[in-house]
Formats: structure tokens, sequence, C-alpha cells
């Protein structure tokens, strides 16, 4: 009878042993959506949700915008209104962070006068509440299409 516990207790052993070794090897290796970690969204100008994100990037930037020049116009401060509101285009590039939600790092083009511009922009989203939240949003200068 002792040799079936001694057997019992080596597998399972054996079992937690091999579940650390693979959890560890994660962890070295990189394996996809390792908390803290980017990693890059495949497929992005088919993606509905990160083009959605994209598009409330822009608006979110266009109503802040909109909501200082209000503030400066009633401070009488001077205002940088001839910028142009911005039309979103396209996500063309994009990665993901998990924290605690999901960081987004887009990179947007837009129309700005006609003229396409490319921006960088940053999303927080909450999926369990559900929330999203521009964290940054500013002119690109270091990607290519």
């Amino acid at each position: 009878m002792a040799y079936r516990y001694r057997s019992s207790a080596f597998l399972v052993a054996s079992l937690f042993l091999c579940l650390c070794c693979s959890l560890s090897l994660r962890a070295v290796v990189g394996i996809r959506d390792i908390v803290g970690g980017r990693t890059d969204v495949k497929n992005v100008k088919c993606n509905h949700e990160i083009q959605k994100l994209g598009r409330f990037s822009v608006e979110e930037f266009n109503r802040r915008k909109q909501q200082e020049e209000v503030v400066l116009l009633h401070g009488q401060g001077t205002s940088n209104s001839d910028d142009g509101e911005l039309v979103f285009s396209e996500v063309v590039m994009a990665e993901r962070q998990v924290v605690s939600g999901i960081n987004y790092y887009l990179h947007i083009e837009a129309l700005q006068h006609g003229m396409t511009k490319r921006f960088d922009a940053v999303v927080a989203v909450k999926p369990w509440l559900p929330s999203k939240q521009l964290l940054a949003f500013s002119p690109s200068t270091n990607y290519t299409k």
C-alpha cells in the first residue's frame, strides 16, 4: 500500500514540476499577452475594434481641442483655431499592452485641410467597465507606411 502512495506522490510532484517549467519558459520566451509586454496587432486595417479606437482617438482629440479654444476665448487668450479639425482616415499600425486593462498604441492617418497627416495615440481600455480613455495624441515622426 505504501508503494501506491509513493507512485501518486511522484506523479503529482512530476506534474507540478512540468507546470512550473512551462510557465517559466513562457515568461522567458515572450509568449503573447504577458503583462507589461507590447505585442503587434495583426491585420490592423481589417480589425474593426482597432479602427473604432482610432476614430475615437481623433474625435476625442477634436473635442478636447474645441474645449480648449472655448476656454481661451472666454479668458481672452489666443487661439490656434486655424489648425483645422482632423478627419479620421485609418489606423495603419497598432500594438497592445496588457496592464490593468489594455493600452493600445495606435499609428493613425488623418486629414487636416485635405492633407494626410500621421499621429500617434495611446488609448486605455478596461473591457470589464466598459471604458476607454485617450491618454496621448500627438503628431508622429517615427513610423513608415
